[in-house]
């Protein structure tokens, strides 16, 4: 028997990682597909009438062995890949894709989930049953049950073909990422850099069984070299291999990948009815159109636009001072930024570190954790992991009540993907009386401790660790009955919300005394820096919002339009960015071959959620800052309106619960120095 396919006989029935193999994968998948086709079977059958319990819960239910093995399989396929992983994800995407289409586009399930839509005034459902309700109906809907025979056959070929383009986009930004090395034999071109990151490098070049120093793409090589390396001709090197992967006519090219997506995403859209995949993506939004959107980034803009233009403006100004007189450039801007922060606010990331020792980090975030909502954190050794950088926790509530599994991965290796995420290998939901509790993972990318120095993040990191925490406060908070609508199961311009208030713990002093010790010394962190952070917790955010409005826009050019007009995306990029472009040309360089979020991740019509919701975390931590960071009536109403609702109402309606009132752009805005 398939591993896999069985009750998984492990503490809290946990995946055991130690006894799967890859080739159980295909075969465990096949099956699981086969039981979920049989389950559907037997709803479509059912003599009896209709009803919500043997229909639309039937089917919430009906994929729970295929969505389990396709989440463990998918997640070890961003954390930890490998050829065959690469392999095996080519042949697993289009036979989900084809079963997701077999049921969405079944007519005569359709026709069952109808019967119970029609008479919901009647059923007297509770808020979350009608809300599973509406998703399954508008589901059917919105992805082509209603289409012709050719129409629907024609779907299906798109869909099949997207899943297959978004994994190829992805294994080529990996491959990219990962074939370059930057690698130094003389030390004068050290210069400027940290001790703890010519270090890492040192380490990096004995892995390769080379003499010197190798600086990488991932991010703990990547941001400090362009932060701190004086040599300005290695920082253009370093920038531009960067921003040119995929993006040079090499085996690697993803120009006519991201071009097909958008356009099969286009096609797919006018097929079902929408003018555009922005138009059908935003309809289940709480922005709901195109123009809201580009609205809601051109007010954020019109603000933003001056403060950056005036920073940059002294940012020059300080590189004359320095006597630097060359132009501006993009792998100039963390090197001068980071040299104008510190002069301004005796501050710099290097400084930070020692008190950043990620242990207490961790910790630190538990602590926030237990203070706000009463929730503790038990190492779990016994918890079968995927790779040894994996540590595993057990979360209880305030009574001592198992509430979930907990994983991280915080260091790169080559089979793991850049950047930072959450995601789940169980989420929560209730089965016949039973609560399955979830199992939630965060993955990041920090620097590795070494043999004479522990991982110490920059404040940077610290924010990204306590924003994915965020979201993983919101799988493992769940408390919903129906799988659909638990945990981070909401709108996608809702779902950041949890994990952007989070990063404001960080700025706060009664936080940081928590848990930023220095590593060596043990001293608490000096009043004196986190004045500096928080002073200077608005430096250059002129320019940083412009950047996130840009990302947000480029987002919009793709799927707001019909994408046939793009021909050069060079060109293309070059246009879009006129409202938001702040530096020079990089002809070399190109931001949709690498832009993950939208064209492999689940960001496509949606990158501007990261602002939006900022409105919503800003809005809301000002009720924090109000009452008290850690005052618990505050935080109780977030855990039972927010964290624990995942999507079984409408945002705005548990916004609304929560705050007592519709968000206010204007805390955001002050936040950022954009407004007095």
């Amino acid at each position: 028997m398939n591993i896999l396919l069985e009750d998984f006989k492990t503490p809290f029935q946990v995946v055991p990682f130690d006894k799967i193999s890859d080739d159980d994968f295909i075969p465990a998948i096949k099956e699981a597909i086969q039981v979920a086709r049989t389950n559907i079977e037997e709803i479509k059958n059912n003599k009896h009438e209709a009803t919500f319990e043997n229909t639309i819960v039937a089917l919430d239910n009906a994929d729970l062995l295929a969505e389990n093995i396709s989440s463990i399989f998918f997640n070890l396929h961003g954390a930890d890949t490998s050829p065959k992983r690469q392999a095996i994800a080519k042949e697993i995407s289009p036979l989900l894709a084809e079963f997701g289409n077999d049921v969405t586009l079944d007519e005569k399930l359709f026709a069952k989930i109808e019967i119970v839509y029609k008479k919901r005034k009647s059923l007297n459902l509770k808020n979350e049953e009608l809300t599973l309700l509406e998703k399954t109906y508008k589901t059917f809907v919105r992805n082509g049950v209603g289409l012709a025979g050719a129409q629907k056959e024609r779907l299906r070929a798109l869909d099949k073909s997207m899943s297959e383009l978004t994994l190829k986009f992805g294994d080529n930004y990996l491959h990219e990422t990962n074939s370059y090395q930057l690698h130094l034999m003389n030390k004068q071109d050290l210069s400027g850099l940290p001790d703890s990151l010519i270090e890492d490098a040192a380490n990096a070049a004995k892995e390769n069984n080379k003499e010197g120093w190798i600086f990488t793409l991932n991010f703990p090589s990547y941001i400090p070299f362009l932060k701190y390396a004086d040599n300005r001709q290695l920082r253009e090197t370093m920038y531009k291999a960067a921003v040119s992967r995929c993006f040079k006519s090499n085996d690697y090219d993803n120009q006519a990948i991201v071009k097909e997506i958008a356009a099969l995403r286009f096609e797919r859209a006018n097929l079902l009815g929408y003018k555009t995949h922005a138009d059908f993506v935003l309809d289940e939004r709480m922005a709901k159109t195109p123009t809201t959107v580009l609205n809601f980034l051109d007010e954020i803009l019109r603000y933003a636009r001056p403060v950056a233009e005036r920073e940059m403006e002294g940012l020059r100004n300080f590189m004359r001072e320095l006597g630097h007189n060359h132009p501006l450039e993009r792998w100039d801007y963390s090197y001068y930024a980071e040299k104008l922060k510190k002069k301004m606010f005796n501050l710099d990331d290097e400084v930070l570190r020692p008190y950043f020792r990620l242990e207490n980090v961790v910790n630190g975030v538990f602590t926030v954790a237990n203070k706000l909502y009463g929730i503790t954190f038990k190492k779990n050794s016994d918890i079968p992991v995927y790779h040894p950088d994996v540590e595993t926790y057990e979360v209880l509530n305030e009574q001592g009540r198992h509430l979930g599994i907990f994983y991280t991965d915080f260091f790169p290796r080559p089979g793991k993907r850049n950047g930072a995420w959450m995601t789940s290998f169980r989420n929560q939901q209730k089965i016949g009386g039973t609560d399955l509790r979830p199992h939630i993972s965060i993955v990041c990318n920090f620097s590795r401790p070494s043999s004479n120095r522990p991982s110490l993040l920059t404040y940077g990191e610290v924010t990204t660790l306590f924003h994915e925490f965020g979201h993983a406060l919101h799988g493992l908070l769940s408390n919903i009955t129906y799988k659909g609508l638990s945990g981070t199961s909401v709108y996608w311009d809702f779902v950041e919300l949890p994990s952007q208030i989070m990063e404001n713990w960080v700025a706060e002093k009664e936080c940081l005394d928590l848990f930023a010790n220095h590593y060596e010394t043990g001293e608490k962190i000096p009043a004196s820096y986190v004045e500096s952070i928080k002073k200077s917790a608005t430096f250059h955010e002129g320019y940083a919002t412009v950047r996130q409005l840009s990302l947000g826009l480029l987002d919009m050019g793709w799927h707001a339009d019909n994408p046939s007009k793009i021909n050069n995306i060079l060109n293309f990029e070059t246009e879009m960015g006129k409202k938001t472009e702040l530096f020079p040309l990089v002809p070399e360089g190109n931001t949709s071959c690498g832009f993950a979020h939208i064209f492999s991740g689940g960001y496509s019509s949606g990158y501007y959620s990261y602002k939006w919701a900022e409105v919503l975390d800003a809005d809301a931590f000002e009720f924090f800052l109000e009452k008290g960071i850690f005052n618990k009536e505050v935080a109780h109403s977030f855990y039972e309106n927010i964290l624990s609702k995942g999507g079984s109402e409408h945002p705005a309606e548990l916004y609304r619960r929560f705050r007592g009132k519709n968000p206010d752009v204007r805390p955001l805005l002050k936040r950022g120095g954009l407004i007095s």
